[in-house]
């Protein structure tokens, strides 16, 4: 099939391309820095000309400033289905968080409403939601550490890789779209603690863990697991001290 990726150049949409590639697939990287297929969701140029032909669309897409998301990620997706209505593509695949709609944070709230988005609009759609990436929480630690500090949250967390996601989207993307979401987290539930701890075990650099209130619902979503799922439908098998020592392998250095 021809599969277009938006954001096929990003964490998450560099290993669904490399997978679907792998799988003999005609894959298409739409972003606003692709040299063949450049788009902009924010203002929806582009669109037409990189889906033409295409029968699935995975919208790995993000929003790297906060205050863009909704922009990006709402708004973005209406005019990208829209897009894909004319196109004649068959099955929009949408990536989410676990949780999302129980954590009252501006991010997430756009998620959840990026889902309502994708759920009413025209095409037929699969939606696949995924806990929190290794990658995220490992660049976080490593961006805190600069400082020397590691201010750490009572919070619960899954998480999983972004390849692991990565399988079950290509997974999704070769099937007939469904009704239902499917639920991708990591092998382990562990606290924000112990992943600091298993980070600073792994890549040996050094920084003092202070612990972080969050109060009111925010800290008692993320306290009581709101981010996890007790039984996935797709349950990853890579630890996050695996994939730490995995990744600082392929690099030659510490994650």
């Amino acid at each position: 099939m021809r599969i277009a990726i938006v954001g096929g150049a990003g964490t998450l949409g560099s290993h669904v391309t490399a997978d679907l590639a792998a799988r003999g697939h005609d894959v298409r990287v739409l972003s606003r820095s692709s040299a063949q297929y450049p788009i902009d969701l924010v203002t929806g140029q582009g669109l037409g000309a990189a889906l033409d032909g295409c029968a699935v669309v995975i919208d790995a897409s993000n929003a790297s400033a906060p205050k863009r998301a909704a922009q990006v990620l709402v708004e973005g997706s209406r005019r990208l289905l829209a897009a894909e209505q004319h196109a004649g593509v068959s099955h929009h695949v949408g990536i989410s968080i676990v949780g999302c709609e129980r954590i009252p944070m501006g991010y997430y709230r756009v998620k959840a409403e990026q889902e309502q988005v994708i759920e009413h609009g025209p095409v037929p759609w699969s939606l696949v939601r995924a806990t929190q990436f290794h990658e995220l929480v490992a660049m976080a630690l490593t961006a805190a550490a600069k400082w020397h500090i590691l201010p750490i949250p009572a919070a619960r967390l899954q998480t999983v890789a972004a390849a692991e996601v990565a399988r079950v989207l290509a997974d999704v993307a070769e099937r007939e779209p469904g009704s239902d979401p499917i639920q991708v987290a990591g092998p382990q539930v562990l606290t924000a603690a112990e992943l600091a701890r298993t980070w600073q075990a792994v890549t040996g650099r050094r920084a003092l863990s202070v612990p972080l209130h969050v109060p009111g619902k925010l800290g008692r979503a993320l306290r009581t697991g709101a981010l996890t799922a007790a039984d996935p439908d797709v349950r990853g098998t890579q630890t996050f001290a695996d994939w730490l020592g995995s990744a600082s392998s392929r690099l030659g250095q510490s994650a």
